[in-house]
Formats: C-alpha cells, structure tokens, sequence
C-alpha cells in the first residue's frame, strides 16, 4: 500500500520519492486511490505559504501562491489543459484527429489562451479571498484529484498503452472510498466548500459527457485538464 502513496506523491508532485517504487508490479494501479491524499498534502503546503504571506500585499501573494502550485504540481495538469484545448478546437470535431494533436508536444494558441485563462482566475480568485484562505487552498487539490480518481473509476481510457492503462487495474472498492472520503471532508468543511463540491460535480459531469462524445473516453491530457478546471471552478465558487 505505501508503494502506492509514494508513486502517487511522486507523480503528482515535486515531493520526492524514492525512484524505485515506479518499478514495482501494480505500484501504479494502488496510486490510484491515495489521489486525494496527495491533494490534501499541496493544499496544505499552499495553505502554509498563504499562513506566511497573509500580511503581503494580495495580488503580490495571490502571484506566489499560484507559482507555487504550478512548481509543486511539475506542471503536469497545464500541459494537460493546454493540449486539450489545442487538440478540441484544432479536432474539428474529428476523433482521430483530437488524439492526434494531443500528442504534439507543441502549443498553439487555444493551448496558450486555455493556460492564460486558466492561471488568471486562480489569480483573481486567490486575491478575492480572505487571507489565508487555508480551506480554498485545501479543498480545490483535494477535489480536483478525487475527480481524477472518479474518472478513472467511471470513464474508460482510450490509449492501449500509457500510465492511464496501468491505471484502469486499480481496486474499485479502494478508489470509491477515497471519492466517498473527499466528499465527506469537503462536506464537513462547511456551507461555501459544499457549493464547490456541487460545481466541481457539474464540471465532472460536462468533462465526462465532452470526452465521451468526441472520444468515447478519456485520455492522460483530458485527464489533466479535468483537474485544472476543477480547481478553478471550486476556487472562483468559494471566492463568489
């Protein structure tokens, strides 16, 4: 089970990990369920840095807080959205091609607008909160990595090779109770983080029917720009 947790920490995030636990059989599959977890240790990482620079000026720290969760996440989810939003406007509705441009490394310019729009609302958001703003902090990764668990749980992969493959073995019963253990802590957070429990559903939800259309599934970078789009959706919902 730890090698799980490690895997996880180590690919969706720049905590370090000993490297040999990618090696191991299955160690990929048993990540899957600890996704929350490593939400909850970026949230509480940011919300540690938002502790230190509260009496900071609020846009100079809503500029840090949103560079440090770029670094802590390695990018990984950006490059997601911006090859997803390359390849559905540059698809043209066409299947194969979409899967063909998400795997040019290149950007074009929806991929550039998708990452700008992106990192400015997390921006707006973060300076439109109350500082610290510790429970947005925490809530947004948390439920943008639930949702990466859910979508595996309930979306096939279309890829026959890649992480997402390994992925699909993951245990059901393990990964439904880590999405059932993230609702009911963001539930207990209060009033505000159940209104972007709700939103971050609907996103779920458009993400979920938007690839099934055009893809008859989901990819590593759809994956991706599911979680973007979850953490910004849950931190303008708590900001409005």
């Amino acid at each position: 089970m730890i090698d799980g947790l490690l895997v996880a920490l180590g690919f969706l995030s720049r905590v370090p990990v000993p490297g040999g636990v990618f090696a191991r059989p299955g160690a990929q599959a048993r990540s899957l369920p600890w996704y929350p977890l490593v939400g909850l240790v970026i949230g509480a990482l940011l919300g540690l840095l938002a502790w230190a620079l509260q009496d900071s000026p609020p846009l100079l720290a809503a500029a840090l807080l949103v560079a440090a969760w770029a670094w802590l996440s390695g990018g990984l989810h950006l490059d997601g959205l911006a090859d997803t939003a390359d390849a559905w406007v540059g698809g043209l509705g066409d299947r194969q091609r979409t899967l063909a441009i998400m795997k040019d490394p290149r950007s074009g310019p929806a991929g550039v607008v998708a990452l700008v729009l992106g990192l400015l609302l997390k921006f707006a958001a973060l300076a439109s909160l109350a500082a610290p703003a510790w429970m947005p902090l925490l809530i947004a990764p948390l439920l943008a990595r639930a949702a990466l668990t859910a979508a595996f749980l309930s979306t096939p992969y279309v890829r026959a090779q890649g992480l997402g493959a390994q992925l699909a073995g993951a245990s059901r019963w393990a990964g439904g109770f880590a999405v059932l253990a993230s609702i009911a802590l963001t539930v207990l957070a209060g009033r505000r983080a159940c209104w972007a429990l709700l939103v971050a559903a609907v996103v779920f939800w458009l993400w979920r029917r938007a690839c099934l259309r055009r893809l008859g599934g989901m990819t590593g970078d759809t994956c991706g720009a599911l979680a973007e789009l979850v953490e910004v959706a849950v931190l303008v919902a708590m900001a409005l």
